[in-house]
């Protein structure tokens, strides 16, 4: 490699998908937009992730800096999962990114949303 070639992993845009480029972390940061959630109401939000998987991803974005993890001390013990700024920064890209899909991608109904905001 030359001196002034860059890698490929230096890349802003591939820097971020490493970070957020999950099957699931932008759909949990999405569900995370409105208001803090305990880890029940995420399972029910997104009923297809194993509890395996969506311990993991809470982990990978608390120690990101995308969510805050506020533990209770009670029985039975009690979490809180909130977006922190640098989570919320990334709303809009969701958004973008939901939009392109609504305009481009060819579904049976663009209308249906990604979560359940009723559960």
């Amino acid at each position: 490699m030359k001196k002034n070639e860059k890698k490929i992993e230096d890349c802003p845009i591939r820097r971020t998908f490493n970070v957020i480029g999950s099957k699931w972390r932008l759909l949990i940061i999405e569900i995370m937009r409105d208001e803090k959630k305990r880890y029940g109401e995420l399972k029910r939000h997104i009923p297809d992730i194993s509890e395996k998987v969506l311990n993991e991803e809470l982990k990978i974005l608390v120690k990101d800096g995308f969510l805050n993890k506020k533990s209770y001390p009670e029985v039975p013990p009690k979490v809180e999962y909130s977006l922190t700024d640098k989570g919320e920064k990334i709303l809009p890209i969701i958004d973008s990114i939901t939009v392109f899909a609504m305009e481009h991608m060819l579904y049976d109904d663009v209308s249906t949303p990604c979560i359940n905001k009723e559960i």
